[in-house]
């Protein structure tokens, strides 16, 4: 069985030391590639030198996360669209919302989102959504951008039922990870009847360890006990959750101006 897993932060400083053994274990794990999602300028050049040591397996993004929109807004899009000008990426992100930690740079938040998704556009490439405390918002803002053909994945989905229709329904898919392994999340529930075609999956790593592994590091191994979840919820073969999420990954990525894989 193969797996895609559609973002981890493999290059975070918490992963770094040990990513020669967490690639050997993605990799016999049947996790060959690994989107690498972009936070800032500080984290660049640690995610693009992981991509230049694994080219076969790690894909860097391009973006700005929400969380680390500040007053040098503007710098750090330049840096951005510097970045894009140079060289292809499989997808603009991860970008959106956030108003959970900081309310201070909302109108800064939207700018630099509304921003990035017109690049997508123009670029004709999909982007990677973060949204929390914010999903809401975050499907008003990309309604206009998916009218017009923009594409992608509202990553760790945890929303209702009903923001999962209106996402799948703008033609986004849903990023699956450890959180729908944990039991009062209501993902579960949220996603029972969403079709395999909308669903992909993920790790977020190091963050939101999956159970059995809740309060260690992730990792893209350990991807396997989401796609076993999912499996279980949609009863299904293992196999199938594979296949399929596999092939829903290279579906977003594979757009014809994106970097080949």
């Amino acid at each position: 069985m193969q797996f895609i897993d559609t973002h981890a932060h493999v290059y975070s400083e918490e992963l770094l030391p040990d990513l020669n053994q967490l690639m050997q274990n993605a990799i016999s794990s049947g996790v060959n590639k690994i989107f690498m999602p972009a936070i800032d300028s500080h984290s660049l050049e640690a995610m693009l030198s992981v991509e230049r040591a694994f080219p076969e397996n790690c894909f860097a993004m391009m973006g700005l996360h929400p969380c680390y929109v500040k007053e040098n807004v503007q710098a750090e899009l330049a840096i951005v669209a510097d970045q894009l000008s140079k060289r292809k990426f499989p997808a603009i992100g991860e970008i959106g919302l956030d108003f959970y930690w900081d309310k201070n740079f909302v109108s800064q938040q939207q700018l630099a989102f509304n921003t990035q998704m017109q690049w997508a556009l123009d670029y004709n490439l999909p982007i990677v959504i973060h949204t929390r405390n914010a999903i809401g918002e975050t499907i008003e803002a990309v309604k206009p951008f998916a009218k017009k053909g923009l594409r992608g994945i509202f990553h760790c989905f945890s929303g209702s039922k009903e923001s999962a229709e209106q996402i799948i329904g703008m033609g986004f898919h849903l990023g699956l990870g450890g959180v729908l392994t944990y039991k009062n999340a209501g993902v579960a529930e949220a996603i029972k009847d969403i079709p395999m075609e909308w669903l992909v999956l993920e790790t977020d790593a190091p963050y939101l360890s999956p159970v059995p592994y809740r309060g260690k590091k992730n990792e893209p191994a350990f991807i396997i006990e989401v796609a076993k979840k999912l499996a279980e919820i949609k009863n299904i073969p293992l196999h199938e959750v594979a296949a399929m999420t596999t092939k829903n990954a290279e579906k977003v990525f594979l757009t014809p101006d994106a970097v080949m894989l």
